[in-house]
Parts: structure tokens; C-alpha cells; sequence
């Protein structure tokens, strides 16, 4: 069966409203479906399904249902600390059932008391120094590693994501929001996706400007980011590989980061593209040059790298 199977039906063969949904985890909780039908009430018991078999769920609406648009709704286990999510830990979207269609839903995960994730799975979070030299540029800088959660009881080899503004990437208190990485990975270590270490290089605070703009002519004027990447290439990627159980060749190893920390790791991945086979490019300060040159590339070589952009609309 497919995760989401529809069967419409003709009007005369329909005399009431029936959602059904499959979920294959070991589960004690209720489910109920809340939705415009209702005004959201997560715990509504006169939308509490029932339960049918193993996983499997349903609920009748009265006869008297009888909706000429479509409906929207989704699945709790009690509140909104407790629903729906996909396997992925994200909260979808709205279901919607349109008139005259009968559905069989999937739940293949559940929001439990505001977590999409298990302790368990998640990173083992090491701070590797407070203040790590960057000779390049006369500074110290905190860097971390994010480890799977079974780096020490294991001997297997990692691929490496060096990610941008470390002091973004799992403190719930970040003064500029958290992305939740560890959290991400523990999710995608229970699906068995999590095989990764995760450097986490803090930004220059006031000086993260001048560090990520590239040193070239820019609408911010010349930056030291040439010194920056050499740093990451040259003296932060040799200690990794020394000191962690990484898989140091170029398809192995990737580099990221947001906004200006995007911008930083276009420039790095172009001007090492011997290091790095992917770039992790999330809202890319792109209009600070737009006209990157890299006149150092030959461009004519074979460069296998693969870029993910992800950049939002209005």
C-alpha cells in the first residue's frame, strides 16, 4: 500500500465521512483529529478515533456530516505537543479531504511532549577548544564537534559537514536563533541517516562581517575571507582528520552555512575544490558580490561537487 492512498467515491456510494490512518509505532497514546470542522480542539473526544487493528485507526463522522468543501485537519495525540509529524520530525501541512473522497492516511511519526527526536540518538557534543588558534588571521575562535551518537562504541570512519556561526547550530539560547542541529541529527541517526560529524566554527562576533566577506572588491569592500578559508583548508581540516576518525578525501567532506556564512562557503568550496564535494547553501548573502571572481580555478577541470541552495521567497 502506498503511503497515501485516495479512493473517490460517487456520492450515492458515500453515506458518511470516514478518515482512517495507519501508524506502525508501538504507541499507547489516543489519536484525535482536529481540524476546521471542530475549531482545532486537539483533545476533542468526540473526535477521538477509533481503533481497528494493530496501527491502525479510524473515525466515523455523524451521518449529518455532510461537508460541500473540503475539510482540513491533522492528527494529535493529546495537544499540540503530541502531534502528527512526518519521518522526518517535521509538522506537515493541513490535510485536506475534498467532498466526496475517502482516504487512508500514514503517520509514520509523533511529536511526543514537544520532542520530534530521542535523547538517545542525539550527538555527543565535544568542544574541542575555547580558543582555537587561526594563525591566518591572528585570532582564537571556539570550534566543536557534533559526533554520532555512537562514535565511541564504534570504529567506523565519518564524513565531515564544517558548518559556519557555531554559536547557532545547538544552543537552545543562541541571541540569533538555533538551527537545531543536533536535534536534526538525531532524527536522521534513528532512521539511520545520521553517520556524519559536524564541525561547528563560531563566527568573529563584530568582526563576522569582515571574516565572510571574500577578499576581493565587494559592495562591503575588501574582506579577509581569503585568510579565513585558507584556515579552514589548511590548518582546521588537518587537525579534524587527525584527531577524529573522519573520511578525509574530497567526496567525503562538506562545508555550510547561512547568509554571509553561505556567501563564505561558495568562496571556500571554489577556492579549494580539491577539499570540498559539497556546499550546504542555505540564503546565500549573494548581493555582497555578486561577481565573485576565482581566477585561481580552471575551470575546464573536472570538479565534482554538488551544491544544495536553499534560499526563501516572499
Amino acid at each position: 500500500m502506498s503511503k497515501q492512498e485516495k479512493e473517490t467515491l460517487s456520492t450515492t456510494d458515500i453515506q458518511q465521512v470516514i478518515l482512517q490512518v495507519n501508524t506502525e509505532l508501538v504507541d499507547d497514546r489516543p489519536i484525535y483529529v482536529a481540524g476546521n470542522f471542530n475549531n482545532w480542539k486537539a483533545a476533542d473526544e468526540l473526535f477521538r478515533l477509533s481503533k481497528i487493528a494493530d496501527g491502525k485507526y479510524q473515525f466515523v463522522f455523524p451521518k449529518n456530516f455532510k461537508p460541500t468543501e473540503a475539510i482540513e485537519y491533522k492528527y494529535t495525540r493529546g495537544d499540540w505537543e503530541n502531534v502528527e509529524l512526518c519521518k522526518f520530525g517535521i509538522t506537515p501541512n493541513n490535510r485536506v479531504l475534498k467532498p466526496n473522497e475517502r482516504r487512508i492516511d500514514q503517520v509514520p511519526r509523533w511529536m511526543k511532549n514537544g520532542k520530534v527526536y530521542q535523547d538517545k540518538f542525539l550527538p555527543k557534543i565535544k568542544v574541542i577548544s575555547e580558543d582555537f588558534e587561526i594563525p591566518q588571521l591572528v585570532k582564537t575562535r571556539r570550534i566543536a564537534a557534533l559526533l554520532p551518537h555512537d562514535y565511541d562504541s564504534s570504529d567506523k570512519r565519518y564524513p565531515v559537514l564544517y558548518l559556519q556561526d557555531g554559536q547557532n547550530l545547538f544552543d537552545d539560547y543562541a541571541p540569533f536563533g538555533n538551527w537545531g542541529v543536533d536535534k536534526k541529527l538525531a532524527v536522521l541517526a534513528e532512521l539511520g541517516l545520521g553517520d556524519i560529524i559536524v564541525i561547528a566554527i563560531d563566527h568573529a562576533a563584530e568582526e563576522r562581517i569582515e571574516e565572510f566577506t571574500p577578499s576581493q572588491k565587494t559592495k562591503l569592500g575588501s574582506g579577509d575571507g581569503k585568510k579565513y578559508v585558507r584556515f579552514l583548508a589548511d590548518t582546521l581540516k588537518p587537525y579534524i582528520d587527525k584527531h577524529f576518525r573522519t573520511k578525509p578525501d574530497q567526496a567525503n567532506t562538506g562545508i555550510g552555512g547561512s547568509s554571509m556564512g553561505a556567501l563564505i562557503s561558495i568562496y571556500a568550496g571554489f577556492m579549494y575544490p580539491e577539499v570540498y564535494s559539497k556546499l550546504m547553501i542555505f540564503s546565500p548573502a549573494l548581493w555582497v558580490a555578486p561577481k565573485i571572481r576565482f581566477g585561481s580555478i580552471n575551470y575546464d577541470a573536472d570538479i565534482n561537487m554538488q551544491i544544495y541552495v536553499y534560499a526563501g521567497g516572499d
